[in-house]
């Protein structure tokens, strides 16, 4: 598997890049965030250490090809304002999962629009993958609205699939082919 340590994405606004020692105050301000992680498989972060140990694991398995994840930068900024990854990549089935996420300060700004596209066309384009999937917990409309924009078709729906401090909630499953994606993203001349 190719290594995904020095990958770097960037769109009109942002860069997109693996998260580096510097990051972790950044990336723990957005996972310590009640709201933020409300539909999250995880509760809210309670040390900065969560954030150091992330790193470290991501530097070992992108370096290993398991799985990408790209923090989220202003465009000639150090300032991480979200996350987004590639994770359970299969080589052989050529699929892997999406994840996703943005700062609350963020929210509602199109930044999630422009930095989800980059990494789901590196999947398609440059990693060859044939399907990408997404687990979101229903509730969370907005992220149901931007994979149905993205062009993921809602799959399936699993009912009490997580339980996170002791809440019990739904998983909402949706997928997204190659050769819609390219048929959607593609201008006819």
């Amino acid at each position: 598997m190719p290594s995904y340590c020095n990958l770097h994405l960037s769109t009109a606004r942002l860069d997109l890049r693996p998260l580096a020692v510097g990051d972790e105050d950044g990336l723990f301000a957005i996972h310590s965030d009640p709201e933020f992680m409300r539909y999250w498989s995880s509760p809210p972060w309670t040390t900065v250490e969560q954030a150091i140990k992330l790193i470290e694991r991501d530097n070992r398995e992108m370096l290993d090809g398991q799985h990408i994840r790209l923090g989220i930068f202003y465009r000639g900024e150090n300032h991480l304002i979200g996350t987004c990854s590639l994770f359970k990549i299969d080589e052989q089935c050529r699929r892997a999962e999406l994840g996703y996420g943005i700062a609350r300060d963020y929210w509602r700004k199109g930044f999630m629009s422009e930095a989800v596209p980059a990494v789901i066309e590196y999947g398609f384009a440059v990693m060859g993958l044939n399907r990408l999937e997404a687990d979101i917990d229903p509730r969370n409309t907005a992220s149901c609205k931007s994979l149905e924009k993205l062009g993921f078709v809602r799959e399936g729906y699993l009912r009490e699939r997580w339980i996170v401090a002791d809440e019990i909630s739904d998983s909402a499953l949706y997928g997204l082919l190659s050769r819609d994606w390219h048929n959607k993203h593609t201008s006819v001349p």
